[in-house]
């Protein structure tokens, strides 16, 4: 990273949301940190608990979160709003909020299902982009404002039980490219990063609705032979995140271990 800044992460509290916050303010950013923090009724498995979000805050001095749903526009742009009067300005934002539903064939995929995955996954990406790319625009020139999306190996793979999922991502890849586009001339990027298999809570859901009882056997067409470690994918995404990235927008970054080789 060329300097620090100041960032928007969603999904933060935990899994690579809340690795990329600790590799951003290790390097000197300031980060608000945005999570739902708390189950939902839709998704089968747990979620992000308040006390994960709140060790952001605590082990960070200049990390402030806030308990907000992707699917609430105007909490997404009060942490915006957070961040431009408590820092002033913005500078990056990181869209990592995501949940994984499946377990049967496309046409047993029920349509909460696939609310759910197009309102959190895809429509999540796209009211941070309404609420965080203005603020990116209002820096004055040169810019170097960075929009990074949290897509996936899914995003450029079909996978069996996962096709509302895979779906969801590959209109994530789609999104960021139109929003490269529109962003054309601007100096602000914008760009996707698509994990594979990751030592996350949601691999081990992924885990649970194949009936394995290792993750480790997710990553089998993983490169690297093993699933990869949250701050492993944060990297990539705090590059993403810095001006050394200005030659890939509108570009898809493969941090999946080898997995779409």
């Amino acid at each position: 990273m060329s300097g620090p800044g100041v960032a928007v992460v969603t999904g933060a509290a935990r899994g690579i949301g809340a690795a990329t916050v600790r590799r951003l303010a290790g390097a000197g950013w300031a980060v608000v940190a945005v999570d739902r923090c708390a189950d939902d009724p839709d998704v089968p498995y747990p979620l992000a608990r308040p006390t994960q979000l709140d060790a952001l805050a605590r082990d960070f001095p200049l990390v402030r979160t806030v308990r907000a749903d992707v699917r609430d526009e105007s909490a997404l742009r009060e942490a915006v709003d957070l961040a431009v009067h408590e820092f002033g300005g913005l500078d990056a934002a990181v869209a990592a909020a995501a949940v994984m539903l499946g377990g049967g064939p496309v046409w047993e995929q029920t349509d909460a299902q696939w609310r759910t995955l197009l309102d959190v996954d895809v429509m999540g990406v796209a009211r941070l982009a309404r609420a965080a790319v203005p603020a990116l625009l209002r820096r004055p020139q040169p810019r170097s404002g960075r929009f990074v999306a949290l897509a996936s190996a899914a995003a450029h793979r079909g996978l069996w039980g996962l096709g509302a999922y895979c779906a969801a991502k590959h209109a994530v890849a789609g999104l960021v490219r139109g929003l490269a586009c529109d962003l054309r001339g601007t100096g602000v990027n914008a760009l996707a990063v698509s994990p594979g298999s990751t030592r996350t809570d949601m691999l081990r859901a992924t885990a649970d609705l194949y009936g394995l009882p290792d993750v480790d056997a997710l990553a089998d067409r993983q490169l690297t032979g093993r699933p990869l470690d949250p701050e492993e994918v944060a990297a990539v995404v705090a590059w993403a995140c810095s001006a050394d990235s200005f030659a890939v927008t509108g570009s898809v970054l493969h941090a999946d271990g080898g997995f779409t080789a």
